[in-house]
Order: C-alpha cells, then sequence, then structure tokens
C-alpha cells in the first residue's frame, strides 16, 4: 500500500526545467527516500554500503534504476526528469548519501 502511496504522491509532480539535483531529489524522490532511507525496501537506501550491495557504482547506474525501477519504486521516464536533471539527482545523492 505504501508503494502506491508514493507514486501517487509523485505522479502528481510537474517537472521543474533548470532545478538543482537536491531540488529535483525532493521533488521526485524525498518521500519515499527521507534522509536516504527507503521507506519500501529498507535494505535498498541510498548509503553507499546497499548500493555496493546492489551493483550500483555510479550515476549512470542510477539514472538506469530510476529509468528501470525495481518492485515498489515509481518509473521516472525521460519526460518526468530529462537526462541532465536525472544526472543531477544522480550526483547529488552520491555526494550526499555516504
Amino acid at each position: 500500500m505504501l508503494a502506491g502511496a508514493c507514486s501517487l504522491a509523485l505522479s502528481g509532480c510537474e517537472r521543474q526545467s533548470g532545478s538543482s539535483g537536491e531540488a529535483m531529489f525532493q521533488q521526485h524522490c524525498a518521500a519515499c527516500h527521507p534522509n536516504g532511507g527507503n521507506t519500501i525496501n529498507p535494505h535498498k537506501t541510498l548509503r553507499s554500503k546497499d548500493f555496493a550491495a546492489n551493483n550500483i557504482k555510479s550515476p549512470g547506474d542510477i539514472v538506469h534504476k530510476m529509468r528501470n525501477p525495481g518492485t515498489g519504486m515509481p518509473m521516472f521516464s525521460r519526460n518526468v526528469i530529462p537526462d541532465k536533471e536525472a544526472y543531477q539527482v544522480a550526483h547529488y545523492i552520491l555526494s550526499t548519501f555516504k
């Protein structure tokens, strides 16, 4: 039920062109990943130990996961978060949640 709530909360967000990675993260990701955690699957946080365990090593890996998520995570297409902004989000995640 919580996964659906996150998806519904995120689907109403409109794209903000030129937003920083942090602003885009707050708009699209923070509801399910507060402070780098994960409200759906606590074993898949945005922390480096969980990234390593899930073979996520680079900004490109994060963007790939945004485009092709697993169970419980909504898909963020290029129409929702264009590549430039998706990479800004990925860099923000890597530099913020260690």
